[in-house]
């Protein structure tokens, strides 16, 4: 089932328009669900809106954004108001410039959308916009307001439509300097380097992001599966993770036993012994977590 739209408007290039929507291309939604509840009752909580000043309760009609410009000083602003200041790019993206898709840093990428055409009137000035950028291999930059707020969006060719991150303002990334001033350039000798690289071109693949599981959620699910109600059938004792590779000595035994491993070899303790194989325990796939809950039941 295809998502609904988050924002529906026109895509435009000049003077060429084309109906577009804009769908998530990424879901936040876990698994399984957890709620805070009551521990006596095991009651769900719900979330009440209080005035900070009387302790009263507040109706939802009768709460307003407002705007801070002063230390406890709020100025209300209207849902009315606010449409009233309504930009252009409420209802269309307007490409205002491209750029070379790797000039874009990644760290101001936010949050990534589809962008499709809505209907077949705009389809073909659609892919007229699409297939220029692509022949061109160029990324558009425009302006969109989703969700109260204007954000610029990059914009590049992606399969038949087009993919349209969120970027964040520039005084929204931090500089490295901070973090990084105080780091040490280090000096690691040639033999040391060697093998981290060895180690790098054995362990180098072809990205699959099917390879990668939320393990804390699978052991949520464990733990949830544990304690729901449940026929007598015996518990299965729990997945434990990866097996450890034992003490490192330093970085260049590290390093050794790393390249042991990855030739599928047995890597040595740090006396010299041979260290057992231990094989790491394999984890079962269900397709939701309600499934793999109620089949413990």
């Amino acid at each position: 089932m295809v998502a609904r739209a988050n924002w529906k408007g026109h895509l435009r290039l000049s003077l060429v328009s084309c109906a577009v929507g804009l769908y998530p291309a990424v879901s936040s939604s876990r698994e399984l669900k957890c709620h805070t509840i009551n521990r006596e009752t095991g009651n769900r909580l719900k979330q009440l809106m209080v005035d900070s000043v009387t302790g009263d309760t507040v109706e939802r009609d009768d709460q307003v954004k407002g705007c801070e410009i002063a230390k406890d000083e709020l100025v209300p602003i209207e849902d009315d108001e606010l449409s009233e200041i309504a930009l252009e790019s409420t209802h269309t993206i307007n490409i205002e410039a491209f750029c070379r898709r790797e000039e874009v840093d990644e760290r101001y990428l936010d949050k990534p959308y589809y962008l499709a055409a809505e209907d077949k009137v705009s389809r073909e000035a659609f892919a007229v916009i699409r297939d220029a950028m692509k022949k061109k291999g160029m990324a558009g930059l425009g302006r969109i307001v989703i969700y109260k707020r204007e954000r610029v969006v990059l914009l590049e060719p992606y399969g038949k439509g087009l993919l349209a991150t969120l970027l964040r303002y520039q005084d929204e990334v931090r500089s490295p300097t901070a973090y990084f001033e105080d780091m040490p350039d280090g000096d690691p000798t040639a033999e040391m380097r060697a093998l981290a690289e060895e180690l790098i071109a054995r362990s180098t693949k072809k990205f699959d992001p099917s390879k990668f599981e939320d393990r804390y959620e699978e052991a949520l699910i464990a733990l949830v599966k544990g304690k729901a109600p449940k026929p007598a059938k015996g518990k299965g004792k729990a997945r434990s993770g990866a097996a450890s590779s034992g003490n490192v000595v330093n970085l260049m035994e590290a390093l050794r036993r790393s390249i042991d491993s990855e030739k599928g070899g047995v890597p040595e303790k740090s006396d010299g012994k041979k260290e057992p194989k231990r094989d790491a325990a394999k984890r079962p796939r269900s397709r939701t977590a309600s499934d793999r809950i109620r089949k413990a039941a």
